[in-house]
Order: structure tokens, then C-alpha cells, then sequence
């Protein structure tokens, strides 16, 4: 009798130490070691109870759960996790009593809950729905993967543009991505089932498209998945989700303590973009391509017609040109096209300005999108133009239709050598084979 009972408290010693499952049997034991590369890596669809060992109803499970592995065998990947050792992946995916049974599908960092019943019967007509529901989805063109679209490795997804916009950050990718990047970061980790970030997924979406627009892509939003991820998010302290970090290229990040909206992300990238920039280039118009590169690739292009060389010199030149520098480093978060002229240089483009070959300096604001145009009626001065510019940016001011409905013809010219003009060299004229006196008679 009591090596019976010795048996009987091994066998249950030995149960409670390696789960209720066996090698042999066609449900796989999954840990926190092999979790992420057999199931979350997986194309396959899975059912993965999380159970403990002591617990009644898991143990009254085991057949069914063994039947139904076995009978979806190829089809559909049953697994078990002994929630009790590894505590670590209860918690990752909001495992609160036993047994908890969820369905690893198209998104495998989302998975759904089963709310089946617990027979084996059950359990493989539901593994069947489940399946017939991911094939749909991969018909449709979906194809699963985190809560972003993944826009780095290749991943489509059905989420829609913005989402697209957002970079799925990996421990694969992150170093090289973000830190070895020239650009700054924003960067999100989270986790699929927590709510806040649900939450905040569709305005970190649009935040992101429209600050990949604004900056053209010097400033970027990113997402780290930390239940997946575990090695960046423990490089980073995260605690709790979302956490958001701000990653500069050789510099410490920075926590973002600002709001959740998408006004709120945008206007923190567009600080971020703007102090980290220098300001923009003044082009002179040289070719058509200057003018119809940064024209059609800004909201805006400010273009001034400078007096000729002859009238100012380079001194008086090299002035006008440094308030343009001014406002193009005050205005530099609107990512304007900043361009110029010389009076006479390119007179259609004068001409299809209304400037019409007088009063310089002149200035005008395009927009090459509406083929729009507004004239500065003030003084060529930082304060005058600040004005100008002002209005412009908060809808004031006339605009008139740029003449012919299109940038005009553009001369290709010699770039300004920063010096002073020179007057055309006359040629000297040889007088001595003339015979004045012939003509004195010819007057006469």
C-alpha cells in the first residue's frame, strides 16, 4: 500500500513539474523560450490553452484538448502553456483565470478569445471557423502581423494608409533604423492588449502621415511591439504602455510627456523637425528644374526678382539675400521653397507674376498646386515680408491666377558668381585708314 501511495505521490510530483502534457502527445508545449518562434513567428493558426497544473477544470480538459490536437493534426496547431511556471506569458496576453484559451490567427500579437465549448468536438469546430476566417482574410489581401501595417520587411496590411506611415520597429531593426538614422524619432511601444494603446493607435496613425508629409520624412513614427520585443523594451526601462520615447541620433531619449491627439503629436514633431534643421537653401532660378522642383514639391515657393548686379553690386545683393535667409529660417517649419532672380533675367516668369519689368526688389508667393500667386505690396524688409508672410499662412491677402495656368518657360541662365557686375567692354574702333578730309567734303 505504501509504495502504491509513493507511486501515486511521484506521479503527481512528476505531473505538477512538467505540466499536464507529454512529448508524445500532438499538443505542443510552448514556454517563454520558444513562444515567439513557434506561434507569434508562425504562419500557422493556433489554439494555445494556458492552464495550471493544480487546477481541476485543466485536468478534466487534457482529453478533449489531446483529441482535438490530434484530430487537427496539419491543420490547425494546438499548444498548451503552463501559466504557473511561465508566469511571463499569462501576463502578456491578459491571462486571468484557468483554463484560458485563445485563438492565435492573422494577427498573432492580437489573438481573439475562445469562448467555445470543451469538448473535442467543440474545440475543432471552432479551430474550422477560425481557419475558414483566416483564409478569407488572406484572399482579401490581408495578411495579418502587429497592429501597424508593417512598412519595414515588406508586410501589407488592410489598415489603411496611415498605418502604413507608421515603422514596425523590431529588436532586428531598431539599432540600424532609428539610432543609426539621420532622422529623428518617435517611437511607441506597446501592447496589443492594452487599451490605452488601442486607443491612441488611430491618432499615432495619422500623426504619422502627416508628419512623414510635413517634414518629407526627417522626422518619422515608429512602434515597438514589447510583449514581442522584450530586449528593447527592457533596454529602455518601459514599465507600462504605451510609453513613447523621443530618439535623436547621438543623443540620450527622451521621454514624451505630451497629449495623445494627433494635434498634439503633430505640433511635437513639427518642434522637433524645426529645431533640428537647418534653414532652407535660397535657390537662384537658373533652369526650369529649380523652379519647378521646389514649387511642386512645397506647399509654397517665395520667389524674388533682385535688381540687376549693376544697380545694387554684390554688397547691396548679398543684403537682399540675407533677409531672405531670415525669413527662410523663421518660416522654416512650413518647408517652403525659397527661390530668386535677376530683374530681366526671366521675364516670363516676371510677366506671369504681374511684376512686369519694374520695382525691384519684388517678391511673390506661388502656389504651384493651384497655380495661385500673391504679390508683396510692402517693403522688401524682414518686417515687411514677415507681414506678408503672416497673412498668407492664416488665409489673408489677394491672390491672383498665375498667368497662362502654369510656371512659365524658364531660362537656363549663368549662376550669380558673387561678384560685382562688370560693363560690357566696348571694342576700340581703328581710325587711322579714315580720310577725315573726305569726310568734311561729304558733309558739305
Amino acid at each position: 500500500m505504501r509504495s502504491i501511495l509513493g507511486v501515486l505521490v511521484c506521479s503527481w510530483a512528476v505531473l505538477s513539474v512538467h505540466g499536464l502534457y507529454s512529448p508524445s502527445d500532438d499538443v505542443v508545449e510552448l514556454t517563454s523560450s520558444n513562444f515567439n518562434r513557434e506561434v507569434v513567428q508562425s504562419d500557422s493558426l493556433w489554439l494555445v490553452e494556458f492552464y495550471a497544473p493544480w487546477c481541476g477544470h485543466c485536468r478534466n480538459l487534457v482529453p478533449d484538448w489531446k483529441k482535438a490536437a490530434t484530430a487537427l493534426k496539419g491543420i490547425v496547431k494546438v499548444g498548451a502553456v503552463d501559466a504557473d511556471q511561465h508566469k511571463s506569458l499569462g501576463g502578456q496576453y491578459g491571462v486571468r483565470g484557468f483554463p484560458t484559451i485563445k485563438i492565435f490567427g492573422a494577427n498573432k500579437n492580437n489573438p481573439s478569445e475562445y469562448q467555445g465549448g470543451r469538448s473535442s468536438q467543440a474545440i475543432v469546430d471552432e479551430a474550422m471557423n477560425a481557419l475558414r476566417s483566416l483564409v478569407k482574410e488572406r484572399l482579401g489581401g490581408r495578411t495579418g502581423g502587429s497592429d501597424y501595417s508593417r512598412q519595414s520587411g515588406g508586410g501589407g496590411g488592410g489598415g489603411g494608409a496611415g498605418k502604413q506611415d507608421v515603422v514596425e520597429l523590431t529588436d532586428d531593426n531598431f539599432d540600424r533604423t532609428v539610432l543609426q538614422g539621420d532622422e529623428v524619432w518617435m517611437v511607441e511601444f506597446f501592447a496589443p492588449w492594452c487599451g490605452h494603446c488601442k486607443n491612441l493607435e488611430p491618432e499615432w496613425a495619422a500623426a504619422a502621415s502627416e508628419v512623414k508629409e510635413q517634414t518629407k520624412g526627417k522626422v518619422r513614427l515608429g512602434a515597438v511591439d514589447a510583449t514581442v520585443h522584450q530586449m528593447l523594451a527592457s533596454r529602455y526601462g518601459i514599465r507600462g504602455f504605451p510609453t513613447i520615447k523621443v530618439f535623436k541620433k547621438g543623443e540620450e531619449p527622451e521621454d514624451y510627456q505630451g497629449g495623445r491627439t494627433r494635434t498634439d503629436l503633430v505640433a511635437y514633431a513639427l518642434d522637433l523637425f524645426s529645431d533640428n534643421i537647418p534653414p532652407p537653401e535660397i535657390l537662384e532660378i537658373v533652369s526650369g528644374d529649380v523652379l519647378k522642383k521646389s514649387c511642386e514639391d512645397s506647399q509654397l515657393c517665395v520667389i524674388a526678382v533682385l535688381p540687376h548686379i549693376l544697380d545694387t553690386g554684390a554688397a547691396g545683393r548679398n543684403g537682399y539675400l540675407e533677409v531672405m535667409l531670415k525669413m527662410a529660417d523663421k518660416y522654416k517649419k512650413k518647408m517652403w521653397g525659397w527661390l530668386w532672380a535677376e530683374a530681366g533675367a526671366q521675364m516670363d516668369l516676371e510677366s506671369s507674376l504681374g511684376i512686369g519689368g519694374f520695382g525691384y526688389p519684388a517678391m511673390a508667393a506661388i502656389n504651384a498646386r493651384k497655380m495661385k500667386f500673391a504679390l508683396l505690396r510692402g517693403s522688401f524688409s524682414e518686417t515687411g515680408i514677415h507681414e506678408f508672410l503672416r497673412d498668407l499662412s492664416m488665409g489673408r491677402g489677394s491672390t491672383a491666377t498665375v498667368g497662362g495656368g502654369a510656371l512659365p518657360k524658364i531660362n537656363t541662365v549663368e549662376p550669380w558668381d558673387g561678384k560685382d557686375g562688370e560693363l560690357p567692354m566696348e571694342d576700340d574702333i581703328d581710325l587711322s585708314d579714315v580720310d577725315l578730309d573726305d569726310l568734311e567734303k561729304d558733309e558739305l
